[in-house]
């Protein structure tokens, strides 16, 4: 599905998601990055950072830190906001994703029903087997920028993108 100009503008004003979630990306040595396999939910059977949706009275940074408790068992002590994602899915969703980085958490990552973890080197993030967006600002975010993305995904193809990096 091709996405009209009116709807990919929807995102500088009038776009208004239906899901608000979460993403972490743990780091160790500036050379790694942990991403799970995800067993459930959006985006099952694909490599990501833990994450998920905001439970009720929950702010981003605390959704962040359970997602990863329930998750992977660890719990992140240094997480900083490093990114937004805008998504619009053909079939109506639209997912509002807060992105955070870190380096540091208590705790062992450990395989759970909903995840797998594994670390992989930057130069070695396997993006084929990613959202396809993931391409487009992770390697910038690693690196240390800051982002603000839009994309609009037919099923799993992605048919618009917008990326920017700078302060949020």
């Amino acid at each position: 599905m091709a996405y009209s100009d009116s709807e990919i503008s929807a995102f500088d004003g009038s776009w208004e998601p239906n899901m608000v979630a979460n993403l972490v990306f743990l780091t160790r040595d500036d050379r790694e990055v942990l991403l799970i396999h995800k067993k459930t939910g959006l985006g099952k059977g694909k490599l990501n950072g833990p994450g998920g949706k905001l439970e009720a009275g929950e702010t981003p940074l605390q959704a962040a830190v359970r997602e990863s408790q329930e998750e992977l068992h660890i719990t992140p002590t240094d997480l900083e906001r490093r990114g937004e994602l805008h998504f619009h899915f053909a079939d109506g969703l639209k997912l509002f994703c807060t992105v955070f980085t870190g380096q540091h958490f208590t705790g062992t990552p450990t395989e759970t029903r909903e995840a797998k973890p594994e670390w992989f080197a930057y130069d070695e993030v396997p993006y084929d087997r990613m959202w396809e967006d993931d391409q487009y600002w992770l390697p910038q975010m690693l690196s240390g920028e800051s982002f603000r993305a839009w994309f609009c995904f037919d099923g799993e193809a992605m048919t618009e993108r917008e990326v920017r990096f700078g302060d949020l």
